[in-house]
Parts: C-alpha cells; sequence; structure tokens
C-alpha cells in the first residue's frame, strides 16, 4: 500500500519505491530507503510528515504516493 494510507504512529517497512529515477533518487538522498523504516507522524491536507532514520521529514501525497509500506 502507498504510504498516503499508512495509519499515524504506526511502523512501517519500505517495501518499494517508484516514480522516475530522479525522484527515486531524491528519496533515497532523504532516508527513504527499501527495507528502511518509516513512522507516519501527521497528515495535513494528504502530505505527510514522517519520521525516517531519526529525522523528521514532510514530504508531498504525490511523493508519498510512490512510496509503497
Amino acid at each position: 500500500m502507498p504510504l498516503t494510507l499508512a495509519e499515524v504512529g504506526e511502523e512501517n517497512m519500505i517495501k518499494r519505491i517508484g516514480g522516475r529515477q530522479e525522484v527515486r533518487a531524491h528519496l533515497e538522498n532523504l532516508g527513504f530507503v527499501v527495507g528502511g523504516v518509516v513512522r507516519v507522524i501527521n497528515t495535513i491536507g494528504g502530505n505527510v510528515i514522517v519520521n525516517v532514520k531519526e529525522s523528521r521529514i514532510a514530504i508531498s501525497k504525490e511523493m508519498a504516493q510512490k512510496i509503497m509500506v
């Protein structure tokens, strides 16, 4: 399921990252790697605030839909 459907406060393992190579590289630089753990902190208007590698990151709904957990 895409990250946008994950429950707030729930830890999820990243299974796959979709999109163009540039998008995947950008998400990897932010810490979103396959096998990594991500926790949704809050959702605001479809945009998502997550904890990944002990950092808080806000990503757009479009980016979050490319991350499968």
